[in-house]
């Protein structure tokens, strides 16, 4: 045996201390020897902790990019009045600037060489767990129960159906189980937050969750326009148009900018029908911990999980989701509809920054190498399951929403 093929046996270096989209070529390169093995010194380097320093640089070129999106955000439709534009900039949404903005950041910093000194500092993950946890204090769960009882089935029903459809193509298609959750679990239920949510129950990539944030962010923003200029053409009633967004488009910000070029109670369905599968993330994110510490990562023979190992994987910020969900309710109980309302509103602004951060913090972590990787077959099953769900969210609305009155 020769001296590097003991070393390579005596010295595993960890997948997951050093994420691909965040190892340079250049790091690579000095991890790697003549031999094309990595050495010990080259392996204890590449798992070098970063520092506070440049964890700190790194939210603060966040923090700074984000405060340009909200700049845009905030002043392009203003920009834009009166010209052939108008329209068009009041339906964008903060998370194409943010993407947008982040990319750009991602390319200075790549020139400069600081991206991957900055990366620490790109935390998407906490970034939009925050904001999923507050977006549960919007959403008044004895409200959706009493008052929308459509929505609760068609959420059920298409989360069941279109997630199904989607692990099953997947996995025709040979994609791994947990790239094959984070799709199915984004087009099925609401985008990005559901990926992060079924991300953290799988323990998947961090490229993996940027692959499947990207793909959101790519066929949410044609929806935007496409589903009310096709609710228009099919003559669709404005409860039918409103759960049909609400059901299809893969993120709160993009259904909200849809819904509102379909008009104020297309609008109000489509927020209720969205917020409906918001809060169907923690089931999911329960059973996708379930079979994959049961089922896909069990090791034959051994025993089976423990409470405790199902415990230590389940993603704890579904919990805050919930209670925050549970909190919110009971909070608008107790105070004036001026009052709540206006405190909502506060929160609702934070959950926006945070979500902010996250898109940007996305744009930042963006690796064309991660897409050569994944190749064509995510685009494949992500493309195929988001026309599936629309034609089977047109079905549903219409067999639950043709009756009701916005």
């Amino acid at each position: 045996m020769s001296e590097n093929e003991a070393r390579t046996e005596t010295v595993p270096v960890r997948a997951d201390a050093v994420p691909p989209e965040t190892e340079s070529a250049e790091s690579s390169a000095e991890a790697v020897d003549s031999a094309g093995v990595r050495s010990e010194t080259a392996a204890l380097q590449a798992i070098a902790r970063p520092t506070v320093a440049q964890i700190g640089a790194g939210i603060a070129a966040v923090i700074l990019l984000g405060a340009l999106t909200r700049y845009f955000d905030t002043h392009v439709p203003q920009w834009a009045v009166g010209t052939p534009f108008d329209r068009i900039a009041k339906s964008i949404e903060f998370p194409v600037y943010a993407i947008a903005i982040g990319l750009i950041g991602n390319v200075a910093l790549a020139k400069l060489d600081l991206r991957e000194r900055l990366s620490a500092g790109f935390r998407t993950e906490f970034f939009i767990k925050t904001g999923v946890v507050l977006l549960g204090a919007s959403i008044n769960l004895k409200i959706l129960v009493t008052a929308a009882g459509p929505s609760i089935v068609q959420a059920l029903l298409l989360i069941t159906v279109v997630f199904g459809f989607t692990w099953w193509l997947g996995g025709r298609l040979g994609l791994d189980d947990k790239l094959r959750a984070l799709l199915s679990s984004a087009v099925s239920i609401c985008g990005v937050s559901a990926a992060i949510a079924a991300a953290g129950a799988v323990q998947a990539k961090r490229e993996q969750i940027a692959y499947a944030a990207s793909l959101v962010i790519i066929f949410a923003l044609p929806s935007i326009f496409v589903l009310p200029w096709l609710a228009d053409v099919f003559d669709l009633s404005d409860a039918v148009a409103g759960a049909w967004i609400g059901g299809n488009i893969d993120t709160t910000a993009a259904v909200a900018a849809s819904g509102a070029i379909a008009g104020e109670k297309a609008l109000q369905i489509a927020t209720i029908v969205k917020t409906t599968q918001n809060a169907l993330i923690g089931i999911v994110a329960i059973a996708l911990t379930a079979y994959f510490t049961i089922r896909v990562e069990r090791i034959p023979g051994a025993a089976r999980p423990s409470v405790r190992q199902f415990w230590e994987r389940f993603p704890k910020f579904v919990i805050g989701f919930v209670a925050a969900s549970v909190i919110g309710t009971l909070y608008l109980q107790s105070v004036d509809k001026k009052t709540g309302a206006a405190h909502i509103a506060i929160v609702n602004d934070l959950r926006t920054w945070f979500l902010i951060f996250a898109f940007v913090s996305i744009g930042l972590e963006f690796s064309l190498r991660g897409l050569r990787e994944a190749g064509w077959r995510p685009v494949v099953v992500f493309g195929s399951a988001a026309v599936f769900n629309l034609a089977v969210g047109l079905g549903l609305s219409v067999l639950l929403f043709h009756n009701f009155t916005a």
